[in-house]
C-alpha cells in the first residue's frame, strides 16, 4: 500500500468511525478527504471496496497496538487491564451504527471482521492465560480454550445494543465490568489480591 493510499484509507476510517457508514458516500468521502472524486476512485473500485479496505486497515491497527501492549514485559493482570483499555478506547470513538450498517449493508466487511477479530481476541485470551498460570496470578487448572470461547461470547454482549443501550451505559463502563469479572473467575488467590490492590489504584486515579 503507498503511503497516499495509506492516508485516504486512514481519513475514510476517520470519517466512518465519526459519522458511521450508510450516512457517508463517495462525495462526502472526497469531500472530507479534499480530494475529488474521480482521485478516490483511483484508489478504490466503490464503497464496498472502501469500507472492506477500512476494515482490514482497523484489524490491522488493532493486531498492532494489541501486539505492542503484550511486548511491554506487564504482568497477565495488567496487560488484561491495558488491553481492556485500548479498546474501550477505541469502542469509544465508534459511531454507535458502524456494527449495525456493516451487518446490514456490508456482509463481506462484516464476516471479515468478525473472523479476523474473533481470531485475535481468542488468541490473545489465551495467550494471556498462559502467561497468567505461569506468574502463578491464574488459576492452574483452567480449561483456556473453554474460557476463552466464554469470554468472547461475553464480549459479544457488549456490542448488543438491547442490552447495553447507547442512552443507559457506556463502552468504557461496560468492557471495565468485563474485565474485572473475566479476572475475579480466572484469578488465583494471589491474583485476586493483585486486582483488589489495582482496583483501587484505578479508582484513585480516576
Amino acid at each position: 500500500m503507498s503511503d497516499r493510499e495509506r492516508q485516504i484509507i486512514d481519513q475514510a476510517h476517520k470519517v466512518f468511525m465519526r459519522l458511521g457508514i450508510r450516512s457517508v458516500n463517495m462525495d462526502d468521502i472526497a469531500q472530507h478527504l479534499r480530494i475529488s472524486k474521480k482521485t478516490l476512485y483511483q484508489f478504490v473500485k466503490d464503497k464496498q471496496d472502501l469500507v472492506q479496505r477500512v476494515v482490514k486497515y482497523n484489524c490491522e491497527q488493532h493486531h498492532a497496538a494489541i501486539t505492542g501492549i503484550c511486548e511491554r514485559g506487564l504482568n497477565a493482570i495488567d496487560e488484561q487491564f491495558e488491553i481492556a483499555k485500548f479498546i474501550a478506547a477505541k469502542l469509544g470513538e465508534m459511531h454507535p451504527s458502524i456494527h449495525f450498517d456493516l451487518l446490514k449493508y456490508h456482509p463481506e466487511a462484516w464476516d471479515l471482521l468478525e473472523r479476523t477479530e474473533k481470531a485475535e481476541i481468542y488468541e490473545c485470551v489465551a495467550r494471556n492465560m498462559e502467561k497468567g498460570i505461569a506468574e502463578g496470578l491464574y488459576r492452574d487448572d483452567l480449561n483456556i480454550p473453554v474460557v476463552a470461547k466464554i469470554y468472547m461470547a461475553r464480549f459479544d454482549a457488549v456490542f448488543d445494543g438491547e442490552l447495553f443501550p447507547e442512552s443507559e451505559y457506556n463502552f468504557q463502563d461496560i468492557i471495565w465490568e468485563v474485565y474485572r469479572y473475566h479476572i475475579r473467575g480466572i484469578a488465583s488467590e494471589k491474583g485476586i489480591k493483585y486486582l483488589m490492590k489495582k482496583v483501587k489504584r484505578e479508582h484513585a486515579t480516576a
